[in-house]
């Protein structure tokens, strides 16, 4: 699945996305939002709903926040998700998938996808729909299970990809969640057993509570809820964007809490050892032929040098705080290099950019690098080092108009230079790069 989604933006895959006049149009679709609240409902205590109703509209602004405050439910828009509020209680049925929210008598039904990239055709496809139902009380089920904190509901189903994962699943989580101090539950859609194991350690610092899996066919009644998830950029705090003002150094200060990080800055490691450089090795595409004599370089220039496979890479936990005590990181375009997001501060980062990835290299990766507070490098292939010089030739179309590939669309791309390019790296070129990493971190080559 590595890069699955992502080259869709570059291939201008933004055709999909809905206007700003349907987001409009969506909005309207909410009738009698400054009807009376049903506080009271379902046991509610009216101090405890202006609680709760205080914590969701820090996650909305303006005329959103304003509904949420005068109707109890609110919904958000934009182009790339849709996430709704309700502070009136609501009972969750169908596995998840059904939301019933108690209204003053104006029924009325709204479809969620819950995942924080709507504009991707792909992912939608692997994203099940949560119907809203606003019913009076006489038309709502009974209550099966009996919740005392808000529901957070959203969609596990795009899995198996890091950069998804971080960027799409749990840094929105963070930035839904985090103000509600553990207090509240999660509702996993398309309900993944293994993702919820693999970033169990993170799930279990925003909740206190483990995730529900709703396949047990009854009806949960919660005092409030937040359906669907909102994104704020590649792997990246869109500050500008953000109602509670959170930021990227904020977000990894809490991954090291999470998985127990030591080292925040580069700088306090031991500068009477060998600075640790860790290189990502690929086993499909995109890999780098010559490995083992990147490797010898490396060590020759004074680095200890560890090779991160799949097998290595597998285990979040015991990965990340490998990552978090090196200094240097190397890899190929490619998802392995969302680990840099367990770095240490003033750490380096260098990514092999390969033909045609430019763009994604620059925007997935080399832009949040420098956001988290890291040292970035790239290193530029050129064409006789890529594997596709000896398929095509270094006169032929792939090579020297790359833009002609991408004009046929995202499937032409990512046959051509996502799954079907290797990289054979010049050890000259590539020595000056090592040896400006050196520098960065504060030692000199050997």
């Amino acid at each position: 699945m590595d890069g699955m989604f992502a080259y869709r933006d570059f291939s201008k895959y933004r055709a999909s996305h809905v206007g700003e006049h349907a987001i409009l149009s969506r909005r309207n679709q909410i009738p009698n939002w400054r009807g009376a609240s049903d506080a009271g409902e379902v046991g509610e205590v009216a101090g405890e709903g202006d609680a709760l109703k205080d914590l969701l509209r820090r996650l909305v602004r303006g005329e959103e926040r304003y509904q949420l405050e005068v109707g109890g439910f609110t919904c958000h828009f934009d182009l790339d998700a849709e996430m709704c509020l309700s502070a009136k209680p609501v009972r969750i049925s169908n596995g998840g998938l059904t939301v019933h929210v108690p209204s003053d008598g104006s029924g009325f039904t709204r479809s969620v996808r819950p995942y924080a990239r709507i504009g991707d055709e792909l992912a939608m496809k692997l994203t099940t729909p949560v119907q809203i139902l606003h019913r009076d009380m006489a038309n709502l089920p009974a209550c099966n299970f009996t919740h005392s904190i808000p529901a957070v509901i959203f969609s596990t189903g795009v899995t198996g990809n890091a950069y998804h994962e971080l960027s799409e699943i749990i840094i929105p989580l963070f930035l839904a969640c985090r103000h509600f101090r553990s207090q509240l539950k999660f509702v996993a859609t398309d309900y993944n057993e293994w993702w919820i194991r693999k970033y169990s350690t993170v799930l279990n610092r925003l909740s206190d509570y483990e995730a529900l899996d709703l396949s047990d066919g009854g009806v949960h009644c919660f005092p409030a809820a937040v359906v669907g998830l909102r994104y704020h950029g590649n792997l990246a705090l869109n500050a500008s964007n953000v109602p509670l003002g959170h930021s990227m150094p904020e977000f990894r200060q809490f991954l090291r809490e999470s998985y127990n990080l030591k080292t925040k800055n580069v700088h306090e490691i031991d500068k009477l050892h060998k600075p640790v450089l860790i290189l990502i090795s690929r086993t499909n595409s995109r890999k780098i032929l010559n490995e083992d004599a990147i490797v010898e370089l490396a060590q020759e220039l004074g680095f200890q040098v560890v090779t991160a496979g799949p097998s290595m890479m597998s285990n979040l936990e015991l990965f990340a705080k490998m990552v978090s005590s090196c200094s240097v990181f190397i890899g190929v375009h490619g998802a392995g290099l969302t680990n840099e997001i367990f770095l240490p501060d003033g750490a380096v980062v260098i990514q092999v950019v390969l033909l045609g990835l430019e763009w994604g290299s620059t925007n997935y990766y080399g832009s949040p690098a420098t956001a988290m507070g890291l040292q970035y490098l790239e290193y530029k292939i050129e064409p006789q080092e890529s594997s596709l010089a000896e398929v095509y030739g270094l006169d032929h179309p792939v090579i020297v108009d790359p833009l002609s590939v991408f004009a046929k669309g995202y499937m032409a791309v990512r046959a051509v230079y996502v799954d079907g390019q290797d990289v054979k790296i010049n050890l000259d070129r590539f020595k000056a790069t090592l040896e400006e990493a050196m520098r960065l971190v504060g030692h000199s080559t050997t």
